[in-house]
């Protein structure tokens, strides 16, 4: 099937209204990283239920001054409130305490997964916050697109939990073209992914580029040793997914 993204546009702003309306919803908060996910999101958003309804994130921890710009292009592009949470010292505090433990080891892993723990953290904050504030409930928007999901590209417990997330079936390539539905502004849509926490793109952390994640899921020929490791990925993975429970006879 073709994939219409005006069309499908559409249909994800209905979702989002048929979603807020049946539960009673009032209002979203978002992290607004500067990258295309979260700025298709917010357009997403402000076109479903207005950026009076809608609070933008930004949650700098160690990060690039270029991300705080471009949230705040497309903050400016739709009109949404946005304020800024720093991160920078609660992380450093954090650290700090966990070198105090007989057993600290450096992990870059660790302190990479911490950062998206932290803001997970800090949205559903704000998203109570809120809640109370305007008496009415918000919930968190999830920006998580289908290649990332499919490889486990998102920290358990971090970037991976949200109260809704509507680009979850879509591709990267899928995501660009709604984005261009929704006029994001062009220096946030078509910059290279990165996590914005390594240092390094998406793909040069992943080894493999979303094009081809998107051949796999699609079925699409796609070089053997790339389609190999794209599934390894999905498969070591997969714990983010299940989370095991025993159940009682």
């Amino acid at each position: 099937m073709t994939f219409n993204p005006k069309e499908e546009t559409n249909k994800i702003i209905n979702f989002i209204k048929d979603y807020f309306t049946t539960n009673n919803l009032g209002g979203v908060v978002i992290g607004i990283s500067g990258g295309k996910d979260s700025g298709v999101v917010a357009g997403l958003f402000a076109k479903a239920i207005g950026p009076e309804n809608m609070i933008g994130i930004t949650l700098p921890c160690h990060s690039k001054t270029i991300d705080a710009s471009d949230a705040k292009l497309v903050a400016d592009k739709y009109g949404f409130k946005l304020i800024n949470v720093d991160l920078t010292n609660v992380f450093d505090t954090f650290q700090e305490e966990a070198q105090k433990l007989d057993d600290y080891i450096e992990s870059e892993d660790s302190l990479i997964n911490l950062k998206p723990r932290l803001r997970m953290s800090s949205l559903y904050y704000i998203a109570q916050m809120y809640s109370k504030k305007k008496n009415k409930t918000y919930i968190v928007a999830g920006t998580g697109n289908k290649c990332e999901i499919f490889v486990g590209y998102f920290t358990k417990g971090g970037d991976g939990v949200s109260d809704i997330n509507v680009l979850a079936d879509l591709t990267v390539e899928e995501v660009i073209k709604i984005g261009e539905v929704l006029e994001v502004p062009e220096q946030v849509l078509y910059k290279a992914p990165s996590d914005g926490l390594s240092g390094k793109t998406d793909e040069d952390k992943l080894g493999f580029t979303y094009k081809d994640v998107a051949r796999v899921i699609n079925n699409e020929p796609v070089r053997e040793e790339v389609k190999q490791l794209i599934l390894r990925k999905h498969n070591q993975n997969q714990h983010k997914f299940n989370i095991p429970t025993y159940k009682k006879e």
